[in-house]
């Protein structure tokens, strides 16, 4: 079948899991601690269900891949027509943990609406519906639990790119990593920045795209996936960027990165 799926399906640890070429030592260490406190993550590739885990059961987790935001998301595709090409920013995050009995002495947000499900999702960061398998890059955590610094993903990266697919033919063209870690080491910080946005494409042959956490608005060259350029922004832009002709005929791409409409002139 083609395209194969634009994100990460499957996961195995023996294959998947961080390595310290990937990230650092330290994160790596936290990967593997967390994963043994969640009893393990079970995968079957695409769709794998929850486990129902009785209260006095140990842990033992389901890991699911895109997990619960990841994917091509909300933010579309951009098609050239002409070429037949389709642009698309797609990312990898996890969904971890299982299903057990809702906390009797726990009061839910959907209880307002009159759902009187017995049941929630946890996992080994608690109760709720969006738990990851991430660790923090230092391995560290304070007193309270929390991750002391920035988490990233627990499984190899990259963790986003912008990906290319023919139209016609299902083929992948290209596809590049999209987005910086800075807290990574020097040499290691390309390893994709989780967004939601999408691209869009100008008929010269640029596909723009902001959709990063790293505060980047960049253009790509729509025939090979080469980074042309890259402007810093006061803000991440997960929003679209759109282009237009001013009253000058020239044309401009535009973002929205927090609450800015950023505008730039095409050569």
């Amino acid at each position: 079948m083609k395209p194969p799926a634009l994100a990460r399906t499957a996961f195995s640890p023996d294959k998947d899991l961080v390595t310290a070429d990937d990230t650092t030592a330290e994160h790596v260490m936290a990967c593997r601690a967390m994963m043994e406190k969640a009893g393990g993550y079970r995968n079957e590739g695409p769709f794998t269900p929850f486990n129902y885990k009785p209260p006095t059961a140990p842990p033992k987790s389901t890991i699911q891949f895109p997990g619960g935001t990841g994917g091509v998301n909300w933010g579309g595709v951009a098609i050239d027509p002409t070429s037949g090409t389709v642009f698309v920013n797609s990312h990898d995050t996890s969904l971890v943990g299982w299903v057990q009995d809702k906390d009797p002495n726990v009061t839910y947000s959907f209880e307002a609406v009159g759902s009187k499900q017995p049941y929630d999702r946890a996992s080994v960061g608690g109760v709720g519906p969006f738990f990851t398998f991430s660790a923090p890059l230092s391995g560290k955590y304070d007193d309270n639990g929390r991750p002391v610094g920035p988490s990233v993903p627990c499984h190899r990266p990259p963790w986003a790119r912008l990906i290319a697919v023919n139209a016609h033919t299902g083929d992948i063209l290209w596809e590049s990593t999209l987005g910086l870690i800075e807290q990574l080491p020097e040499g290691k910080q390309l390893r994709g920045s989780s967004g939601s946005a999408g691209p869009s494409v100008t008929a010269g042959g640029l596909v723009f795209v902001g959709a990063t956490n790293d505060r980047r608005f960049r253009a790509f060259d729509a025939k090979n996936g080469n980074e042309l350029w890259s402007t810093m922004l006061n803000n991440n832009a997960n929003a679209n960027p759109m282009s237009y002709a001013g009253k000058s005929g020239k044309q401009r791409v535009a973002i929205v990165a927090g609450d800015t409409v950023m505008t730039y002139a095409l050569p």
